[in-house]
């Protein structure tokens, strides 16, 4: 069969053969990457395992009810009675609002934008938010907000090798994405620059020119720096700054103001480093940004991808080849889910459901009412806060673990085992789906049509190659099943993927993310199609902001962002950082990564990396069992000494739950713009879980 990897925004592609043993004897896979425009053709780890959390035995293939602390088996038709009576006596005793919907940015765009419109049409709640929000929500505010428009990449993948600078700021490509490796070092064998900025040294970080080890929560202050130095040196594009910016006076007042002794000490990089990185890009005639969750995943994430974007703007580094911006997305379909109505704020096509136009037109297709529709919800840590103060009494949760997910996660526990009813529609058993009063199960990856939108922008058709197990059911059928026992089944008469899409293409016509001239018989036929794409001749738009931007008068925004500390910082008690991140053998919280054997006997606990020199101090010995601690909580993992990590900072992958959920002790701030949790920095103790007797 022909698919897709399940995992990262590259959405390779891949052939799984099915050879069958003789009797008595299992089936042996083989799995070969197949040739497409992102990975050339390319697999990672995970993606050539991929199959093996798709097959295990460990699948949910009957609906499960929770019943004296265990899962029984029960039908379909109970299920279903017991969710709907349920919600239907919540809403009639507590409002509309009472039931809650927590979706995830690896569903498909049908699935997306149906459970958007389930939440809004069926349910007529406002909760409504997803996972994608700890992912995309800083870069893609800060998008819409300087250049009126949010895409994860503003041009092809095939201009990175045409860049002679590129910065990779908070992304750990090679582990992350490993696939789009061979762009980057070709831009370097064909004498590009390479600048990556992490507290940690990656696979990312050695093939680069530049490793500027910036401070964690520091990357907006390390920005100013480098935009400084840029305007010092005469390194702007005044033209370009002049007939395609406003708010550069602002801009260069700042930028004045502050001194570059302040930087550094804020930064811990050395004013040489950061002088040399600014010059690189500075000087060169091409260039290209990425982001990703180190500098996005913090309580200042929205204006430090800003400021990151000021670099852009003011070299006139974009819309042409070569240059541009990216914000490397994490999950499969993190930008497609964040286009279509899982966002609290959001309706199909990137429309904003506080504006008039946007919520008439969107009702309009729908066939209702706007005043029908429910107003802005909240983003997914304060859906969160809102089941622990029991204004959220149900929760209907599909494709997403949010007790490993969340920060502060202790919390949420506590939350989600208030609620009346927790309902998680998934395919494994998660974390969430252990504490949930039904589990339903969905078809998995080889198992489910359906679109999705890779890092570029572009839109991939995944069809299935095998049916589902036992009972499963695919995501968007069961909401339209619960549409239709909650009295609401008339707008949700779909039979298949093709015509979810089909109402999704015309929900979103005319919006910011425009779907209209895509097709399935276009995806067939041509791979994949670049949004926005207005008509069916369009061929997709495959760079951005060539002549223009989006907002008014065509022009992008600069922006003053001031420097910015962390809403934790260390002391006596708490002394070092930690950060989080990834690691190349598992997914966003394991479940399915951890289902597979092959990936979990390459990474089967989690870790804690920390430099030699810091574990000395704390008497903590390579390879044995520590205690983390913050304000929140205590976690117990496995040291890994690591020179290439900051003497002041400790890190920890977030794959694992339970008493090795890092997001256990991570800190709850939020951004006040995005709403994204400060994941990437708080205040920690270390310390050995078996002290040697004196």
């Amino acid at each position: 069969m022909n698919t897709q990897c399940p995992f990262c925004s590259v959405q390779c592609k891949m052939q799984i053969t099915e050879e069958r043993g003789a009797k008595d004897t299992r089936s042996s896979y083989t799995v070969a990457p197949l040739m497409n425009l992102a990975s050339e053709g390319r697999l990672c780890i995970k993606g050539m395992n991929a199959y093996q959390h798709v097959l295990t035995s460990e699948r949910i293939v009957n609906p499960l009810m929770k019943k004296d602390g265990r899962f029984v088996p029960i039908s379909w038709e109970d299920a279903y009675d017991i969710i709907t009576n349920k919600f239907q006596e919540l809403q009639r005793s507590y409002g509309k609002h009472s039931i809650g919907v927590y979706g995830g940015g690896s569903l498909t765009n049908e699935t997306a934008y149906l459970l958007g419109k389930f939440a809004r049409v069926a349910l007529q709640t406002k909760y409504i938010d997803y996972n994608g929000r700890f992912c995309m929500s800083a870069a893609a505010s800060a998008g819409v907000k300087v250049f009126g428009l949010d895409r994860g990449l503003t041009n092809q993948l095939a201009d990175i090798e045409k860049a002679e600078c590129i910065i990779l700021a908070g992304t750990n490509i090679a582990e992350c994405q490993p696939t789009l490796m061979p762009y980057f070092t070709r831009a370097k064998e064909k004498g590009a620059v390479l600048i990556a900025i992490d507290p940690r040294e990656t696979g990312t970080t050695r093939i680069s020119n530049f490793h500027l080890r910036v401070k964690p929560g520091m990357d907006a202050t390390l920005a100013n720096g480098m935009l400084k130095v840029l305007l010092e040196e005469g390194l702007v594009d005044r033209t370009f700054v002049e007939q395609r910016t406003s708010g550069f006076e602002e801009l260069r007042a700042h930028l004045d103001a502050i001194r570059m002794e302040d930087i550094v000490e804020l930064t811990g990089v050395p004013a040489q480093q950061i002088r040399d990185a600014a010059l690189a890009y500075g000087k060169a005639s091409t260039g290209m940004v990425f982001t990703a969750r180190g500098v996005e995943q913090q309580t200042d994430g929205h204006m430090a991808v800003r400021n990151f974007l000021n670099l852009v703007l003011l070299t006139g580094k974009i819309g042409k080849p070569g240059c541009g911006y990216g914000a490397v997305t994490g999950q499969g379909n993190g930008q497609g889910g964040r286009e279509h109505g899982q966002k609290a704020d959001q309706l199909p096509g990137y429309r904003l459901i506080e504006n008039p136009e946007d919520r008439t037109y969107v009702a309009g297709v729908w066939g209702i009412e706007p005043d029908e529709l429910p107003g802005k919800g909240v983003s997914a840590y304060e859906m969160m806060e809102k089941v622990v103060e029991q204004e959220i009494r149900a929760l209907l949760v599909m494709g997403s673990n949010p007790i490993v997910s969340n920060p502060n996660a202790n919390v949420v526990e506590d939350g989600l085992k208030k609620l009346e009813l927790l309902v998680v529609v998934d395919f494994l058993m998660s974390e969430t789906a252990q504490l949930a009063d039904l589990v339903l199960p969905a078809s998995a990856y080889l198992e489910n049509t359906g679109t999705l939108t890779n890092l570029e922008g572009r839109v991939l058709l995944r069809e299935a190659g095998r049916p589902a197990p036992g009972e499963s059911r695919h995501d968007w059928r069961i909401l339209c099943d619960l549409a239709d026992r909650l009295g609401r089944g008339t707008y949700f008469q779909f039979t298949e993927a093709e015509e979810i899409f089909d109402e999704l293409r015309l929900a979103s016509r005319g919006g910011a993310a425009d779907y209209y001239g895509i097709t399935y018989e276009r995806l067939r036929r041509e791979e994949g199609v670049y949004w926005p794409c207005p008509e069916l001749d369009h061929p997709g738009a495959k760079r951005l902001f060539e002549t223009s931007f989006p907002l008014p008068g065509g022009k992008a925004l600069l922006t003053a962002v001031e420097n910015h500390l962390p809403k934790e910082q260390v002391d006596a008690q708490f002394p070092l950082y930690l950060t989080t991140g990834r690691v190349v053998t598992h997914y966003l919280t394991g479940v399915q990564t951890r289902r597979s054997y092959t990936l979990l006997a390459q990474d089967i606990e989690s870790f804690m990396e920390i430099h030699p020199k810091t574990a000395r101090a704390y008497n903590i010995e390579d390879a044995t069992l520590v205690k983390l601690e913050t304000r929140r909580g205590v976690i117990y993992v496995r040291s890994r000494l690591r020179e290439e990590i900051r003497e002041d900072t400790v890190f920890v992958p977030m794959h694992w739950g339970d008493t090795q959920n890092v997001n256990k002790i991570t800190h709850d701030a939020l951004d006040p713009t995005c709403r994204m949790p400060g994941f990437k920095v708080c205040a920690v103790n270390v310390s050995p879980l078996v002290s040697e007797p004196s």
